[in-house]
């Protein structure tokens, strides 16, 4: 495919649309941007029962079920018709491989019957993106924490570097399997997800709990708190030595603690004087709060997102797709697989100086 003779026929110095497949995880989102702007941005949230996690394929199964609809209602909330569409973009990973596939086959089927480009997106890279379009912030730390990533990122020579991560799991996850093991009398709820409840439930406690604090150097490592949880909550609960609410208060000031420390030491290392804080548990506005205190101190700017744009959505992989469209990257037919671990340092950004 000619990627100069498709820029100049869907016009680089005029409007170019893209439509972004998102499906990594436990939503499916379709969005549409045309040159920054969010024209659409619809979503659904499989949600299983309090105490249970989702499995990829229960998860790849809602997809299929509703997928179709709500690239429907993306293209009559815009007001486009599939001609008016310059490229597909799609989540390549990270992710769960059943829903990641599923959302790839319709995008790769789409591009196909509408006769337009793929772009395989990185989901990172799609938050980070994302981030930088909506708050305007222009070249920060980023702290990148979701249900399955953490790490802490910073752009240099045409790659998103990755300064720290997690060793284990994920902040995301940490909270969710929090939400499941601790006792209390009735189950945390995952409707909206049990990381927001988590923190209303956090604003009630009064009482801070010392959980395992584990830093090392540039990295983190959550798995600790939940095996101190697991041994120690049941007996501090039922002994009325705290209360569940005081855990997810402690939980929530650890973990977050933890996070503000790299991020800070990213940010000395760099220079720089801004952080943006992407994914699904960068709604939080404790860790938003905490992290503004630490760039007040510094002198630096904050910048974060509500849960439309932190959340996984289509509109995030749109622009990143809509980024790789105008520098000339399009992903072959031929190489449209999806790679479940797929790390944000492997994309060549030739977008960015």
């Amino acid at each position: 495919m000619d990627v100069s003779y498709l820029r100049q026929q869907s016009g680089v110095a005029a409007m170019t649309v893209i439509i972004g497949f998102e499906g990594s995880a436990n939503k499916i989102g379709i969005g549409i941007i045309r040159d920054g702007e969010v024209l659409s941005n619809p979503r659904r949230t499989y949600i299983t029962p309090p105490g249970q996690g989702f499995m990829p394929s229960d998860t790849a199964r809602h997809h299929r079920a509703v997928i179709l609809t709500v690239l429907k209602e993306a293209l009559e909330e815009a007001g486009l018709k599939p001609a008016d569409i310059d490229g597909v973009a799609y989540t390549k990973g990270p992710g769960m491989g059943a829903p990641l596939v599923t959302v790839a086959l319709v995008a790769r089927t789409v591009a196909q019957l509408w006769g337009k480009p793929l772009l395989g997106v990185n989901h990172c890279v799609g938050h980070i993106e994302m981030g930088r379009l909506i708050t305007k912030a222009n070249n920060p730390t980023v702290l990148y924490v979701s249900g399955g990533n953490t790490q802490v990122i910073a752009y240099s020579e045409r790659r998103y570097r990755i300064f720290g991560e997690t060793i284990d799991i994920a902040v995301g996850n940490c909270l969710d399997r929090f939400a499941r093991v601790i006792k209390v009398k009735s189950k945390i709820s995952n409707d909206p997800s049990p990381g927001y409840n988590i923190e209303q439930m956090a604003k009630k406690g009064t009482q801070y709990v010392e959980l395992p604090y584990t830093v090392k150097g540039m990295d983190v490592s959550f798995s600790g708190i939940l095996s101190y949880i697991e041994e120690a909550a049941h007996k501090m609960l039922s002994s009325d030595q705290c209360t569940a609410e005081d855990l997810c208060f402690s939980l929530q000031e650890t973990v977050f603690s933890m996070l503000v420390e790299i991020t800070e030491r990213a940010m000395a290392h760099c220079g720089s004087q801004e952080v943006l804080i992407v994914g699904g548990v960068g709604c939080n506005l404790r860790l938003q709060e905490m992290m503004g205190v630490m760039c007040k101190e510094r002198g630096a700017k904050l910048f974060a997102t509500d849960e439309r744009f932190c959340i996984d959505n289509g509109a995030m992989i749109a622009q990143a797709g809509w980024e790789m469209f105008r520098s000339g990257q399009v992903t072959k037919l031929e190489d449209s697989w999806i790679t479940q671990r797929y790390r944000t340092d492997e994309v060549e950004v030739t977008w960015r100086d």
